[in-house]
C-alpha cells in the first residue's frame, strides 16, 4: 500500500449496498496501529526504561582528533576566526607539523593570529582568493620524502601545483626540511618557492632549507629569525612584545570515568586495537602476532633480529620492496622515572583540550588517556628536546641558576651551547630533568609540548609469493653509549626486542603496510644489480624470493647479482645459508660479500663493485635495473661515485655524459634507492 494525500481520500467513492466492504475496518486499522506502535516502543526504547542509574548518566563525548565534517574552506575559516595567517605543513613524521604549529604561535607576538593547516585536508585552490582576507599571507612547512618527493599530506597540493593558477594576491614563505646525504635535497621546498613566485605569489623572505642531518633545530631558528623582520617590513607592523609561554592546550581532569571511554594507545579510534576492522593503515593498525623472532648474528657484541608478523586473516597485502610500519612503545622503566622525578600518579586521567575551539586537532593526542599511556604510546621522551621545549618550561625551575642556563641556551646566541648541551650529548627529558634537579615541569604542559611519538618503518624482508601470511624484517638492535657514557637505546628495537613468541599466539605488536615505489622490473626476465650491505640486504631478500619463486614456477630468470657485506664473516653475516643456497640453485647469479673487518685493509661494497666494473657496464647496457639500500650519508654516496666512475671509464664517457647517463637510469626508473640517514 501507499500513502494518499488528503485530497486524493476525498475523490474515493463511497461503498453502495451492492459493493463488498473495504477488507479492513476502521477498529481494525487502529488495532494494527496500536501494534506498530508497540513494536517500535519494544525495540528501540524499551532499554531507556531498565537502565541503571549510571546507565542514565550522560556520558563524556569523545571527540576525535579532528572533525570529518569540517568545512574545508580555510578562506571561510580565516573570515570567521579573524585570522590572517595560514602555516601550512607536509609532513611525514611530525616534523614539519610542528614546526608549523610553532610559527602559528609567533603570530601573537605581532598582533596577528595565526594556525596550521593540513594540505590535505582543505581546498588549496582558495589559495587565490588570499586577498579577501586583510593583511594575509601564507607559510609553508614542508619536508621533502624518499626521492625529492612530497609527503603524503602534500601530494595533492604539489599536483595542483603543476597547473596554471593567477596567486597574485598570496604573499608567502617556505622553509623545506630534509637531508643532505639524500640526493635531492629539499626538493618539495625548493619547487614550492620557486613555483609560487612563478604563478604570481610575492616571496616575503629567502626559503629556508632545514637539514635534519646536521641541525635541523638551528636552521629552522635561524630561518625564523630572518622570516618575522621580513614580515614586520612588509606589512609594516612591529613585535608587541617579548616572546612569553602561551598555552595552545587546557587541562581537563577525570576523576570519575567509565574505563570504556579512555584511550590506551589508540592511534585514532577508540578501543581500535582490541575491536580490529579492517582496512588497516596509520590510523588503523593491524594487532600483529609475533610469530618468530630470532638472532641473526653469530657472535660479536651486536645484535640483529629476524621477526616475523602474521597477517593471516587481516586482508593486508604487501609486494617485496614495501614498508611495514611498527607502532613502538616508550620504555616503561623511562616513564616511571619521569613520574618519579615529577611527582606524578601515572593512573590520573586527563584531556588536553585545544583553546582554539576554530581548531582541527582538538587534542595533541587521543583523548581522555591517562598519563602512563601518554607517556608510553603518545610522547615522544627519547628524542632530544627541541629549542622549544626547553624555553616553555624555564619558569618551572626554581633554582635560579637552572633558570639562567635554559634562557642562555634556549636564545638565539645560545644555539651552538644548546646544540653541544642537548642534541649532541643526546640528552632527552629524563636526563635533563636529572641534570637540572629543580626544574619541575607539570607533566600535562610537558605532553603538550614534547612531539608526537611515531611508528618507525621498516623494509620488508620477504616475498608474499613465497610468505603470503607474514611479513618479515631484518633490525639491528640500537644500543650505544653517549659521549656522556650514557647508555641510548632505540624505542622501537629494544621493544621489539621483548616480543618473544612463547605459545601459539605470541605477542602483539601494531602494524601497517605502506607502499613503496622500490620495486623489481615487471619481466622476470630483466637483470637486476642490487647493492646492499648490513640490514641494506633487506629488501633484497624479498626480491631474492621472488625471483626463486617464479624460477621453481618454471619461467625464465634474468641476471640476479647480490653486493652485500657486514664486518665479519663469522659474526655478523646474515641469512648467510640463504644466501649460498640461492646461489647453488642458480637463483642469484652473482653473489658478492665485502667482510670490512676480516683484513687489514676495509673492504665495502663499493670496492667490490670497482672489481666488477665490466660485468656491471655490460648488465646495464642489457638494460639491467639498479637498486642500493642503506646507509645514505657514506654508503650510497659512495656507490653512486663508483658507478659514475664505471660509466665514464667503461663506456668512454666525459664527466658530463656520464652524470646524464646515471640520470636517465633514474628517470627511467632503473637506478632506485632505500636509504636512511
Amino acid at each position: 500500500m501507499t500513502d494518499m494525500d488528503p485530497d486524493e481520500t476525498q475523490s474515493v467513492p463511497l461503498p453502495t449496498a451492492t459493493e463488498e466492504e473495504p477488507f479492513l475496518g476502521l477498529t481494525d486499522i487502529f488495532l494494527v496501529c496500536m501494534i506498530l506502535g508497540l513494536t517500535i516502543y519494544w525495540w528501540f526504547f524499551r532499554d531507556s526504561k531498565s537502565a541503571t542509574p549510571q546507565q542514565l548518566v550522560k556520558p563524556l563525548t569523545v571527540v576525535p582528533l579532528s572533525t570529518a565534517s569540517r568545512d574545508p574552506s580555510f578562506i571561510n575559516r580565516m573570515k570567521k576566526t579573524k585570522k590572517n595567517v595560514a602555516v601550512f605543513y607536509g609532513s611525514q613524521t611530525g616534523t614539519a607539523e610542528e614546526f608549523a604549529g610553532r610559527l602559528a604561535r609567533d603570530c601573537i607576538r605581532y598582533g596577528m593570529k595565526g594556525f596550521a593547516v593540513d594540505p590535505e585536508e582543505c581546498e588549496m585552490d582558495e589559495l587565490t582568493r588570499m586577498g579577501e582576507v586583510e593583511n594575509s599571507f601564507a607559510l609553508f612547512c614542508l619536508a621533502t620524502y624518499g626521492e625529492g618527493d612530497p609527503t603524503d599530506n602534500a601530494q595533492e597540493f604539489f599536483d595542483w601545483l603543476q597547473e596554471d593558477h593567477d596567486l597574485s594576491e598570496l604573499r608567502y614563505a617556505v622553509f623545506g626540511l630534509g637531508n643532505k646525504t639524500y640526493e635531492h635535497f629539499n626538493a618539495m621546498g625548493i619547487f614550492v618557492d620557486k613555483r609560487l613566485e612563478e604563478l604570481g605569489a610575492v616571496r616575503l623572505c629567502k626559503a629556508g632549507m632545514g637539514d635534519d642531518d646536521a641541525n635541523i633545530e638551528e636552521d629552522f631558528v635561524t630561518w625564523r629569525e630572518t622570516l618575522w623582520p621580513a614580515v614586520c617590513e612588509h606589512f609594516g607592523i612591529e613585535s608587541v612584545g617579548e616572546e612569553g609561554v602561551m598555552r595552545q592546550y587546557t587541562l581537563e581532569t577525570h576523576e570519575d570515568i567509565n574505563q570504556n571511554e579512555i584511550f590506551t594507545g589508540e592511534p585514532t579510534r577508540l578501543n581500535s586495537l582490541t575491536q580490529q576492522k579492517p582496512p588497516y593503515d596509520a590510523k588503523n593498525p593491524y594487532m600483529s602476532s609475533v610469530k618468530v623472532n630470532r638472532e641473526l648474528h653469530k657472535g660479536g657484541d651486536r645484535s640483529c633480529m629476524h621477526i616475523e608478523f602474521d597477517i593471516s586473516g587481516s586482508r593486508i597485502r604487501y609486494e617485496a620492496g614495501d614498508h611495514v610500519a611498527v607502532y613502538p612503545t616508550n620504555d616503561p622503566a623511562m616513564v616511571e622515572e619521569i613520574a618519579h622525578l615529577l611527582n606524578v600518579n601515572l593512573d590520573d586521567v586527563f584531556t588536553l583540550n585545544n583553546v582554539d575551539d576554530e581548531a582541527a586537532k582538538k587534542h595533541p593526542f587521543p583523548c581522555p588517556t591517562t598519563y602512563r599511556t601518554a607517556l608510553l604510546h603518545y610522547v615522544d621522551i627519547t628524542h632530544p628536546p627541541r629549542t622549544n621545549v626547553l624555553h616553555d618550561i624555564i619558569d618551572y625551575a626554581s633554582d635560579p641558576k637552572d633558570r639562567e642556563f635554559l634562557t642562555r641556551i634556549t636564545a638565539s646566541a645560545g644555539k651552538k651551547e644548546f646544540a653541544e648541551w642537548v642534541t649532541d650529548s643526546r640528552r632527552d627529558i629524563l636526563q635533563i630533568l636529572k641534570d637540572l634537579p629543580s626544574l619541575k615541569p607539570p607533566v600535562d604542559h610537558l605532553c603538550e609540548l614534547l612531539p608526537r611519538l611515531h611508528a618507525r618503518y621498516y623494509s620488508i624482508s620477504s616475498s608474499p609469493k613465497e610468505h603470503p601470511e607474514r611479513i618479515h624484517i631484518t633490525a639491528v638492535l640500537v644500543d650505544y653509549h653517549s659521549k656522556l657514557n650514557r647508555r641510548i637505546k632505540g624505542v622501537a628495537t629494544n621493544w621489539l626486542a621483548t616480543k618473544i613468541p612463547n605459545g601459539p599466539d605470541g605477542p602483539r605488536v601494531p602494524i601497517y603496510v605502506r607502499k613503496s615505489p622500490f620495486r623489481l622490473p615487471f619481466k622476470t626476465t630483466t637483470p637486476v644489480i642490487m647493492i646492499g650491505p648490513g640490514t641494506g640486504l633487506a629488501p633484497f631478500r624479498g626480491f631474492i624470493q621472488e625471483r626463486h619463486h617464479a624460477k621453481t614456477e618454471g619461467k625464465p630468470i634474468g641476471d640476479t647479482v647480490l653486493f652485500s657485506g657486514c664486518r665479519k664473516k663469522l659474526e655478523d653475516y646474515i641469512y648467510q645459508e640463504e644466501l649460498e643456497g640461492y646461489e647453488r640453485d642458480g637463483t642469484l647469479s652473482q653473489l658478492n660479500m665485502a667482510f670490512s673487518r676480516d683484513q687489514a685493509q676495509k673492504v665495502y661494497v663499493q670496492h667490490l663493485l670497482k672489481q666488477q666494473s665490466e660485468s656491471v657496464w655490460n648488465l646495464l647496457n642489457d638494460g639491467a635495473h639498479l637498486y642500493v639500500c642503506g646507509d645514505a650519508r657514506h654508503m650510497a654516496h659512495d656507490v653512486d661515485m663508483v658507478l659514475h666512475d664505471i660509466v665514464e671509464a667503461r663506456g668512454n664517457m666525459t664527466q658530463t655524459q656520464a652524470k646524464d647517463f646515471i640520470k636517465g637510469l633514474r628517470n627511467k626508473g632503473r637506478y632506485a634507492c632505500d636509504v636512511w640517514s
